[in-house]
């Protein structure tokens, strides 16, 4: 898979996945990529910063991908990314909504005291039950680092909306 930075000839950035680069020069040439601001088939790729790590990144962090600025992307509004998703991606997508769901039904939402609830339970202080809530990516790390055993709770795009 491979992620391509586009811009349409209205100036409209988005991004997209496709399987290799030919099947983006193919679905390209079938006008299948279209902007989701205004729905131009005129595509092109837009310049992309490459991606770079620190040495402390490469420890474990998470790599941040910047894509380089272009003139019209400070004037168009931001763009949310899209992708066109095969049958087994769609019911992947399902099932990860479908795990979010019965998590945050059964289980209590302890918000921002997530890390410290988590704590406790981990040290025996209070009982075991499902919790779910809120951490920084610092707090996280500490957790896992006292070997706490939790997990990232899938957030889809159009939970974000």
């Amino acid at each position: 898979m491979i992620k391509y930075a586009l811009v349409c000839d209205k100036g409209h950035e988005f991004e997209s996945w496709f399987a290799d680069s030919a099947a983006y020069d193919k679905q390209v040439k079938r006008k299948l990529v279209t902007c989701p601001a205004c729905n131009s088939a005129k595509v092109e790729k837009a310049i992309m910063a490459p991606r770079l790590a620190t040495s402390k990144q490469r420890k474990g962090a998470i790599e941040m991908q910047i894509p380089a600025e272009t003139p019209a992307a400070a004037e168009a509004p931001t763009a949310a990314p899209v992708a066109m998703m095969s049958p087994q991606e769609q019911e992947f997508r399902a099932k990860l909504k479908e795990l979010r769901d019965h998590l945050t039904k059964n289980a209590e939402n302890v918000g921002a005291k997530f890390p410290e609830q988590a704590r406790k339970m981990h040290y025996g202080e209070i009982e075991h039950r499902s919790i779910y809530g809120e951490a920084s990516p610092e707090e996280a790390k500490e957790l896992a680092e006292e070997g706490v055993e939790f997990h990232p709770i899938p957030v889809l795009p159009d939970e974000r909306n």
